[in-house]
């Protein structure tokens, strides 16, 4: 049987406690969260649907087809397959007319940074495609981030498809690793890839909400996050 890396980490040993840190990116390393809300409201516009944003918001964090899957269930709509399709290539327009507007969260590059200095592994893994998403590495200053996204794995969050990839791309085992998200769908997809779940506020959900998804820290951004390090099992740089 061929040797996984967590196989291997086992094998060799390793008893590093150290965990893994797994990251969302929208909302959660990159300020982008509204671009995707406003890219979506214009793309469903074009669609002939009126939806007000905050229904928008609230399921920002899916792939673009559970997205549309979802308020169609929640607005009564019926759309088909290609429907869902077209929809999902207007807000890929609209993402990209406004990714100007995109900037990184405070403490954002110093966080990754950090970690990477302190040899703690970590990766991103977002529900959105690998051509949307590799461009924010850069953004970040990190052009060889490990980076799993939608169109990398069977399904996206809540399912934990992005974060178990992740995990092994990494060569670590799930449950060593702790999952830095800004939505619920982070937090359930986290629960069901048996990490632990921290959450930032920075993506617009409201601290109660994240906690009952699963969070067991919240922290407003990655800035604070950074400040609070060793509470996640990472020591505070000195």
């Amino acid at each position: 049987m061929a040797r996984t890396p967590v196989s291997e980490a086992r094998r060799s040993g390793d008893h590093d406690q150290r965990p893994a840190i797994l990251f969302d990116l929208d909302g959660t390393l990159i300020d982008s969260v509204y671009v995707h809300v406003l890219a979506w409201a214009e793309a469903l516009r074009r669609g002939g649907i009126e939806l007000s944003v905050w229904r928008i918001h609230r399921r920002i964090g899916m792939s673009g087809g559970l997205f549309v899957t979802a308020l169609a269930r929640e607005t009564g709509l019926e759309l088909s397959a290609d429907d869902v399709e077209r929809l999902a290539q207007f807000h890929a327009i609209e993402y990209e007319r406004m990714r100007r507007a995109i900037t990184v969260l405070p403490g954002a590059r110093k966080l990754l940074h950090t970690l990477t200095a302190q040899g703690v592994p970590w990766a991103i893994a977002t529900s959105g495609e690998e051509v949307g998403a590799r461009p924010a590495l850069d953004l970040l200053g990190t052009p060889g981030a490990v980076l799993v996204t939608r169109d990398q794995v069977r399904y996206a969050k809540p399912d934990p498809d992005l974060f178990l990839e992740a995990a092994d791309r990494l060569g670590v085992h799930p449950s060593r690793c702790v999952v830095v998200g800004d939505s619920i769908w982070d937090l359930l997809a986290a629960q069901r890839a048996g990490s632990l779940g921290v959450g930032l506020l920075s993506g617009g959900y409201g601290r109660e909400e994240l906690e009952r998804s699963g969070a067991y820290r919240v922290y407003e951004d990655p800035a604070d996050l950074l400040a609070h390090i060793d509470e996640v099992g990472v020591r505070h740089p000195i």
